[in-house]
């Protein structure tokens, strides 16, 4: 791919369009990459309880996916914004991450122990981000305004198609190829081994034919569109200046964090002292609250770090750059973060509590050390098959209707329908029915991994793609990081530890996220009429 030139050569081009096989190589690569994250999603939980986990433990085990993509993604968005080797700018990130992710993955149905099973985890999420974070700066990057949508549905294609392959692999092997589902008590089955051993091979393999068919425009060129792109929308030959948080700013406001964190560490220390305060009652303040404690401190803590920095004015490192462009997002960046938030709320809720809450509701079968519970992770894990098959299918659909419909109230549709289908897993008790909640989920979760980012790209300078890319990402951690110490304490309190009702909680969120969307400004959209007139 190369930048053309207009007018004799004079001025660059706008980004010129890919084609549909160009469309599919870039994205070809999220195949890999889901079947790893959704053997992951699927079969965590579960060999966390083969391992001896409770289910009261789960969140908290699984903290270290969320945990690790807050740090990681922002990073890595950086460096590859600043990268341009003779291999490209995404491209080794995307190779280094999928050979790292596939190690993780042979390791992980391997763990002897719950501790070594949790240090997989978090190996395994990192390696998995550090290849995923520079897929989305990738569509951005070579795909002009009117094709992302098409570009992000595509993504969202090889999602549900990945994670569908992902979902039935311990399901065929129990049932086509006659492996054993069940294991003597704290080893994990045949079944969940060998899939994590095809995926992991799959991961490589499908992330290594983005790589070695797909080329890179330097950051010259992208300069370049991006120089032309602003000429045709009236708006500049350069992106405006941010204006830059200051010091004092800083430090008021880390100041605010750090208090705010201290202050519920110390009320968990005095709700878990004995004796129990008399006022919280029969209110069990669990463990757990101490991390959403250091999250608190934590984010308080970088301010006051960046205001020391600032104040010294050492303003070019990458920590104050990454720093300084959270709070400098675009407005339509705002609002879609508090619709992210609510969506991955509500999937986390799904991932952490959906076997636990098939094998108790629908199977009769809580005990993991039983055929009964293994039977439902089966049939969990096969759903959710049908679950991304679906919403592989409606991510074709969204390709088919990306020019012709506003992307902000078909988002909103979505969640709604993803709301009635976590509802519906309360109200119907036949497993065999579970299928029908699906439609609804399934078409959800293509637009979640879909439309917010085609959004986004129009809206974000292309020189930053990577690192908003990255920390677009926060408003999908930290949500996960608020399942992970917030569910196990509403489920204990409010529902007597029944994980069915996590659905329930997830079926709000889903509906707080819909309406949020609803007051997002799809900026990219209003410009472009522009890009059509000029023959983009």
């Amino acid at each position: 791919m190369k930048a053309t030139m207009t007018q004799a050569g004079h001025s660059p081009a706008l980004k010129p369009s890919l084609g549909p096989a160009q469309i599919w190589n870039m994205s070809f690569g999220f195949l890999g990459i889901q079947i790893g994250f959704d053997l992951q999603n699927g079969n965590v939980s579960r060999i966390f309880q083969t391992l001896g986990a409770e289910v009261d433990e789960l969140a908290i085990l699984w903290i270290a996916a969320p945990m690790t993509g807050l740090i990681v993604q922002p990073i890595i968005g950086h460096l590859s914004d600043k990268t341009w080797t003779r291999f490209g700018r995404r491209r080794p990130y995307f190779l280094i991450g999928a050979i790292l992710a596939s190690l993780a993955l042979f390791i992980m149905p391997n763990s002897p122990a719950l501790w070594i099973a949790a240090g997989t985890l978090w190996l395994m999420d990192a390696s998995l981000n550090i290849t995923m974070e520079p897929f989305r700066a990738f569509v951005g990057d070579n795909l002009p305004d009117r094709q992302r949508t098409v570009g992000y549905a595509m993504q969202s294609f090889f999602i549900g198609a990945g994670a569908v392959v992902a979902g039935a692999l311990p399901w065929v092997m129990t049932n086509w190829l006659g492996l054993s589902n069940v294991a003597p008590e704290g080893q994990i089955p045949e079944t969940v081994q060998w899939a994590f051993y095809l995926g992991g091979a799959a991961l490589l393999a499908a992330v290594a034919w983005t790589v070695f068919s797909t080329k890179e425009y330097s950051p010259d060129e992208l300069a370049a569109f991006e120089s032309a792109r602003r000429g045709t929308l009236g708006t500049g030959q350069d992106a405006p200046a941010a204006a830059l948080r200051s010091a004092a700013q800083f430090r008021n406001g880390g100041t605010l964090w750090v208090v705010a964190g201290l202050a519920l560490a110390a009320f968990v220390v005095i709700a878990r002292s004995d004796p129990r305060p008399a006022f919280l009652g029969t209110i069990d303040i669990a463990k757990d609250l101490y991390v959403l404690a250091a999250l608190l401190a934590g984010f308080g803590v970088i301010q006051l770090l960046a205001a020391s920095l600032r104040g010294q004015g050492r303003n070019d490192s990458g920590f104050m750059e990454v720093v300084s462009d959270l709070f400098a997002m675009p407005r339509t960046m705002r609002q879609l973060a508090v619709v992210q938030f609510f969506s991955w709320f509500a999937m986390f809720a799904m991932w952490i509590y959906g076997t636990p809450a098939i094998a108790e509701y629908h199977f009769a079968a809580p005990d993991p050390a039983t055929r009964g519970y293994q039977d439902a992770a089966d049939w969990w894990s096969l759903l959710g098959s049908v679950r991304n098959g679906l919403a592989a299918a409606a991510a074709l659909g969204f390709i088919l209707i990306a020019a012709r419909f506003d992307r902000t109230r078909l988002h909103a549709i979505n969640l709604l329908l993803g709301a009635a289908g976590f509802a519906a897993m309360l109200l119907i008790r036949d497993p065999a029915l579970l299928w029908v909640p699906m439609i609804g989920i399934g078409i959800a979760w293509a637009s979640i991994v879909s439309l917010p980012y085609a959004i986004l790209a129009g809206c974000v300078p292309a020189e930053k793609m990577g690192i908003y890319m990255g920390v677009f990402n926060i408003f999908i951690v930290v949500p996960q990081l608020l399942a992970a110490t917030l569910l196990g304490f509403l489920l204990t309190n409010l529902f007597a530890g029944e994980p069915i009702y996590a659905m329930a909680i997830a079926a709000v969120s889903f509906v707080l996220a819909a309406i949020a969307t609803l007051f997002v400004t799809d900026g990219e959209a209003a410009g472009m009429p522009a890009l059509r007139a000029e023959g983009a």
